[in-house]
């Protein structure tokens, strides 16, 4: 039981790891941009959370609309006004770009809030839990974060294949060109994309404040389980998105209960063993 109670906790763990690639897999798939600063998105959208509860003293769970539109617009403005840009003048300049935008992130981060780890506090419900048996518990928190990105995923679904703005990222992700020549504005399409993206990272960046605490300079391990988990389930694939996270997940629990400390270590030698045979991941399709 005590092996099943691990499982279960690297589940809800997957679950967290999901919300921080949906939107990763997303700027990817749309645009192949690849975005090193996502994971610092995801620092940035908890500091907002953090100055929103110290400003009106209220539980974070009641910020995450406000930070998601703050990062929303965030995303656009970015992606409009230097994104974009870069992306025109080649790959490499384009990951530059997100690069640069990391490390001002961290640095202003930084600056405001010092290096000092903080954490929100959402009360009881970081605690409360339902308990299955004597070693079998599942922590309402986790459960809740799950059942999100669960909410999450379907919704991003439904988004890109039952709305027109949807069928246009799908078509700009097959095919750019001809999608210009149909009359889509890639700029915009592009802002929206990215908008959607640091909307969803926002979500993943309140619940990583609530679930632990969190230091200017914590992105890039963030955007490495993002990495992870996107291509373990597969690029394009939403759902392997989710398989992928909770696959990590479960080996980094597996790893601790073997040896504390050992959890890192043994998700990121799972991934390395399905990238060397199956380098297209899980669930591989072609575009969403």
């Amino acid at each position: 039981m005590v092996w099943a109670n691990d499982i279960i906790q690297g589940i809800l763990v997957g679950g967290l790891y999901a919300l921080f690639a949906a939107g990763l897999s997303l700027v990817f798939g749309v645009m192949r941009l690849v975005n090193l600063a996502h994971g610092d998105f995801s620092i940035l959208a908890a500091y907002i959370a953090l100055a929103i509860v110290g400003s009106l003293n209220i539980n974070p769970f009641y910020t995450l609309i406000l930070v998601m539109i703050v990062m929303a617009v965030f995303g656009y403005v970015i992606q409009r006004g230097l994104f974009n840009f870069a992306m025109d003048a080649g790959p490499m300049q384009a990951i530059l770009a997100t690069f640069g935008i990391a490390i001002i992130i961290q640095n202003l981060l930084l600056e405001g809030f010092t290096a000092n780890s903080k954490g929100l506090d959402a009360g009881r419900i970081e605690n409360a839990s339902i308990k299955i048996s004597d070693q079998v518990v599942i922590g309402w928190f986790p459960l809740i974060t799950i059942i999100v990105s669960v909410l999450v995923l379907v919704g991003l679904q439904f988004f890109l294949g039952r709305t027109r703005m949807g069928r246009a990222f799908r078509a700009t992700a097959d095919n750019q060109r001809a999608a210009q020549l149909m009359g889509i504005d890639n700029r915009h399409l592009y802002g929206v994309a990215m908008a959607l993206a640091l909307a969803i990272v926002a979500i993943g960046g309140v619940f990583i404040g609530i679930r632990t605490t969190f230091v200017p300079s914590a992105g890039p391990i963030r955007l490495i389980f993002a990495y992870e988990a996107v291509i373990i389930g597969g690029l394009g694939s939403l759902w392997g998105t989710l398989v992928g996270g909770i696959v990590l997940g479960v080996a980094q629990v597996l790893g601790d209960h073997v040896n504390q400390g050992w959890g890192m270590l043994v998700g990121h030698l799972v991934f390395l063993a399905i990238l060397a045979f199956r380098p297209q991941g899980l669930f591989a399709k072609q575009a969403q």
